[in-house]
């Protein structure tokens, strides 16, 4: 194509992203960056878009009405949000995700708030039906304003460990 500049990559180099089931270690924490603000319309869309007709989440009289300064941010777009923010750290180079347990959401999200997460792994193992394959789980909090838990959770998952007889 005429009048496109040439671009020279030769000097480029991949930046590197994740993390290896080599690179766990029982008791690592990881401050995940950045945080997100949640917004009111970033509420209102996900309730919309999930059917998630709770007033509380659409309908900001309502929520006055139940104690809450206005509307409230559905705890399953905090969740999505917080595990969202995690795997960048964790996740990004498994295999599998395996699951979610002890889900807590201990205080309401309302829009304005900023979301950060932060993680601790709390076991790795070697899969005891697929021994070239491991599991890393971690305890994840999300806060709010970076001081505030208002959600917890578990979650596990699968990743490539290499060779039985390697290192763990």
């Amino acid at each position: 194509m005429s009048g496109t500049p040439s671009v020279d990559l030769s000097q480029a180099r991949q930046w590197p992203r994740g993390r290896a089931f080599s690179d766990f270690e029982v008791g690592d924490e990881y401050t995940h960056h950045w945080g997100r603000t949640i917004t009111e319309a970033d509420t209102v869309l996900f309730s919309t878009m999930t059917l998630a007709t709770n007033p509380l989440y659409l309908n900001a009289d309502y929520a006055r009405s139940h104690g809450h300064p206005g509307l409230v941010v559905d705890p399953y777009l905090v969740l999505a949000l917080v595990v969202g923010l995690s795997v960048e750290d964790l996740s990004e180079l498994s295999t599998a995700f395996l699951g979610m347990d002890d889900v807590e959401f201990h205080q309401p999200v309302y829009p304005g708030d900023t979301i950060t997460a932060h993680s601790t792994v709390t076991a790795k193992r070697r899969s005891r039906s697929n021994p070239s394959n491991g599991i890393v789980t971690w305890r994840t909090e999300g806060r709010v304003q970076g001081d505030r838990v208002v959600i917890s959770l578990i979650r596990s998952n699968l990743f490539d460990a290499g060779a039985p007889d390697a290192a763990v």
